[in-house]
C-alpha cells in the first residue's frame, strides 16, 4: 500500500500567515502539520508516498525532504492549479499505479492514526473505504447519505445536508478510483470534486464502505481549527524539561523545554511547548501554548495560544489568549507619550481590542 498526501491549496482562511508560508508547514505543537501525516503513513508500514504540492513553489519539498529521516520515499507531484481533490487524484496514477492507497489531507489530524482505518478496508474488501465524523456544520464538507449500515449518496458542501457526518479526510480506494476521476465533470467552481468520484462508484456498482471517526478529528483550516488542533496535540506530549534552565521558576503539569531556553522567574503551566533558544522571563505561560524557536516573553503573560518562530511578548499588561502569531510578530508596550496604540498589520490581518 501507498499513500498520497496533499500539500497544495491556497490556505485563504489561514492570511496572512499563508500569504509567507505554506499552511501545511504552520507547526502544531511545534511540529508542521505535514510532518503528523507522513508519520500516520510511516506508523501503518507505509514506506512509499506521495505528496502533491502547488507547482508554483517548492515550498514543500524543501522543507520536507527527500523522506529518509522518516525512513520513506517520498515522491513529489507538482499540481499546476488547484483543481480540485480528485484532480489530485487523477494526477498521481503513474506515481499509485496498480497499488492501493491511502489518501490523506496534509492539513487534518486524527487521534490514532491510520491503521485501524487500513484494516477495516482490509476486512471490508471494498474499492473504496472513508473515514465519517460527525461535525456541527456538515455543509463545509462532503456529506453522505446513509442508509442502515450503507452510504447510498454524496453531495459535496449542500445547503441542506443529509446527516449530520462529514467525509473527512482519509480516503482508501483499490485502482477503481481512476475510472471515476477520469470519467466525472467538473463542478460549477470549476473543480474535479472527490464526492463526484465517491459517487459515480456508487452508481457503478463498486463497494463503498465506512468507518466512524471516534476520536478527534480536526481539519486544520482556520485559525480556530488550529489552536483546537493544537491544544487536542498537548493534551498527549510527554513531559520533557532535561535541557531547560529552570531559575526561581514555577512550571508544573506536562511541560517539554527545547535546547538553551531560559525560564526565569516565570510560571508555566502546561500543557505546554516551549522550543529552542527560547526566553521566558518575569512571565506566565498557560496551558495550551505552543512557542516556537527563538521566541521570548518578557513580562508578559500567553495562554491557548500558537507562536511561530523568533515571536516577541513584552511588557504586554494584558494576557495574550486564543492568537496565533506569526513568524517574528511582536506585541510589545512603549512609554511614549501621549498613550495611544500602534498597529504595523499585514493584509488580512485581524486585532481585536478588548
Amino acid at each position: 500500500m501507498k499513500a498520497l498526501i496533499t500539500s497544495g491549496g491556497r490556505g485563504t482562511r489561514l492570511r496572512p500567515l499563508t500569504h509567507t508560508q505554506n499552511k501545511h508547514l504552520i507547526p502544531i505543537a511545534n511540529k508542521p502539520i505535514l510532518h503528523y501525516a507522513i508519520e500516520y503513513a510511516v506508523e501503518a508500514g507505509i514506506t512509499e508516498i506521495g505528496i502533491v504540492h502547488g507547482a508554483e513553489s517548492d515550498a514543500v519539498p524543501k522543507g520536507i525532504g527527500d523522506g529518509s529521516q522518516w525512513g520513506v520515499k517520498i515522491t513529489y507531484i507538482p499540481q499546476e492549479a488547484p483543481l480540485g481533490l480528485a484532480h489530485v487524484v487523477k494526477i498521481s496514477e503513474d506515481f499509485i499505479g496498480r497499488d492501493k492507497f491511502v489518501f490523506y489531507l496534509g492539513d487534518n489530524i486524527v487521534v490514532g492514526g491510520l491503521q485501524r482505518f487500513i484494516d477495516a478496508f482490509e476486512t471490508n474488501g471494498s474499492n473504496c473505504h472513508l473515514t465519517l465524523a460527525r461535525v456541527k456544520d456538515p455543509e463545509r464538507f462532503g456529506v453522505p447519505e446513509i442508509k442502515g449500515d450503507r452510504i447510498v449518496s454524496i453531495e459535496e458542501k449542500p445547503a441542506v445536508p443529509k446527516s449530520q457526518f462529514a467525509v473527512s479526510g482519509i480516503y482508501l480506494y483499490d485502482s477503481t478510483i481512476f475510472e471515476a476521476v477520469n470519467n466525472i465533470e467538473p463542478s460549477a467552481r470549476g473543480e474535479l470534486e472527490i464526492s463526484d468520484a465517491h459517487q459515480y462508484l456508487l452508481d457503478k456498482g463498486f463497494s463503498v464502505t465506512y468507518s466512524e471517526i471516534t476520536g478527534w478529528w480536526k481539519d486544520t483550516g482556520k485559525p480556530h481549527d488550529l489552536l483546537e488542533a493544537n491544544r487536542l496535540v498537548l493534551d498527549n506530549i510527554k513531559e520533557d524539561l532535561s535541557q531547560a534552565e529552570i531559575e526561581n521558576s514555577s512550571v508544573s503539569g506536562k511541560v517539554q523545554v527545547g535546547k538553551n531556553t531560559k525560564i526565569i522567574n516565570s510560571t508555566v503551566r502546561g500543557p505546554a511547548i516551549i522550543g529552542d533558544d527560547c526566553l521566558i522571563s518575569d512571565s506566565y505561560v498557560g496551558p495550551f501554548t505552543s512557542l516556537y524557536h527563538g521566541c521570548k516573553i518578557i513580562n508578559s503573560e500567553v495562554e491557548y495560544s500558537i507562536l511561530l518562530k523568533e515571536c516577541l511578548l513584552q511588557d504586554v499588561d494584558i494576557r495574550v489568549e486564543h492568537s496565533l502569531l506569526g513568524n517574528g510578530a511582536e506585541i510589545v508596550r512603549v512609554e511614549n507619550k501621549p498613550s495611544t496604540n500602534r498597529f504595523f498589520i499585514g493584509d488580512q490581518s485581524r486585532v481585536e481590542l478588548l
